[in-house]
């Protein structure tokens, strides 16, 4: 028989500190390598291919270090989503909230790990001297660390806020804004389409970044705690 003690215990790593390891990591990959890149920000994928080969001609150990810490910052996602997948399962959730969440933030882990490994590909000076390889490369970078990360990023919060609304474990306004911003990454989609749709990459992203620190302090262990 499981003791309430054991089943405490089942609960896994604090959610909140994942989310905040997770936005650490990600967001000091993003500061450091304009650091070390003097101020230049990462290119954008739409800038000139000039610009683009520039940069990663000259900023190798910028783009080298955020990638690792871009890296690093995929694997407490993973355990993030693993954990609150459970952690659903361990309040009673059995629709398919709880397993469309524990999808979602694996493929985002996944597209956000392939992008920050492309990106350290860029940084090896032979790599460099491609033009050609190294505008593939950062459209391949692109596509997988925006879009490919974003849009399932929007399906672990929206996996998190429907039985967060349904089953009461959750604030109301906290559900309802990761409802909104879950649609706004599934809009991001449209990047691939239309370049200005753009904007919707970071807004999401950060935005979802907040919603999961949230969530994760206030997403409960027990039912009876979320019921009161």
């Amino acid at each position: 028989m499981t003791t309430p003690g054991t089943r405490r215990a089942q609960g896994g790593p604090p959610l909140g500190v994942l989310a905040v390891v997770f936005t650490a990591l990600f967001l000091a990959g993003l500061v450091l390598g304009i650091v070390y890149a003097g101020g230049v920000a990462f290119p954008s994928p739409f800038a000139s291919a000039p610009d683009i080969l520039a940069y990663f001609h000259d900023h190798q150990l910028a783009v080298q270090i955020s990638a690792i810490l871009q890296f690093g910052a995929a694997i407490p996602l993973a355990i993030y989503a693993a954990t609150a997948h459970a952690r659903l399962h361990q309040l009673g959730i059995r629709a398919p909230g709880a397993t469309i969440a524990l999808a979602g933030g694996l493929l985002a882990a996944a597209f956000m790990a392939c992008s920050a490994l492309v990106s350290w590909v860029l940084s090896r000076p032979e790599v460099a001297e491609a033009p050609t390889l190294v505008r593939a490369l950062h459209d391949f970078a692109f596509a997988t660390g925006g879009p490919g990360h974003v849009v399932p990023l929007g399906l672990l919060i929206a996996g998190i806020s429907v039985p967060g609304l349904l089953a009461r474990l959750l604030p109301r306004w906290l559900t309802i804004a990761g409802l909104v911003i879950a649609a706004l990454a599934e809009l991001a989609t449209l990047t691939l389409l239309i370049d200005d749709a753009s904007y919707l990459l970071p807004v999401a992203r950060f935005t979802g970044l907040a919603w999961l620190i949230i969530a994760g302090f206030l997403l409960p262990r027990e039912r009876q705690r979320a019921n009161r």
